[in-house]
């Protein structure tokens, strides 16, 4: 590696986010950036404890790279689930009486860790399906009015963007790494 790439995450030869040829279209194009923000947060944790997976950034805030995770599991059911496939059950990390029970509740245990990461995977798989049955076009109930399958598509992948910048100052201040 050279002294360019020294400070990124990966050797860009060898990053597991580059997935092939180019998507062709707007499905494809939409679905590798989902792809990629997953596997960043994948990456992002990996390698960390339950206790490092559970600290917080700052008091008061109960943001935690293992609430990320769970929060990602809730937009994912939410998005593809309640908005695109009209089901509305409570996300795996809801409870009614609890605010924010997606971050509150990330404790540093390893039951705690692996629900999280499994949930979050479960959320990923069902996200999928509805995804590659979707068409791009279709418009769905939402709020007061209709919103076009692109649009929920766009919002996760904004939804992951915003969080992968909390997820790349929480690793920084854990142990310092930094990078893509």
């Amino acid at each position: 590696m050279t002294s360019a790439t020294t400070a990124l995450w990966v050797d860009p030869e060898h990053d597991p986010r580059s997935t092939g040829p180019e998507p062709s279209g707007e499905k494809e194009t939409v679905w590798e950036y989902l792809c990629r923000y997953r596997m960043t947060l994948v990456m992002k944790c990996d390698g960390l404890d339950a206790e490092q997976l559970a600290r917080r950034s700052v008091p008061p805030s109960a943001l935690s790279l293992l609430g990320i995770v769970r929060h990602l599991a809730n937009v994912e059911h939410h998005w593809f689930q309640r908005v695109l496939n009209g089901r509305h059950t409570p996300g795996p990390f809801e409870l009614p009486e609890v605010a924010d029970h997606d971050f509150a509740g990330a404790t540093a245990t390893d039951a705690c860790v692996t629900e999280a990461w499994d949930a979050w995977g479960e959320a990923v798989a069902a996200s999928d399906d509805v995804f590659w049955s979707e068409e791009m076009d279709r418009e769905v109930p939402f709020a007061d009015g209709t919103v076009e399958a692109r649009d929920v598509l766009v919002h996760l992948i904004e939804e992951y963007a915003r969080h992968m910048g909390h997820v790349d100052l929480l690793r920084e201040c854990i142990d310092g790494r930094t990078g893509l």
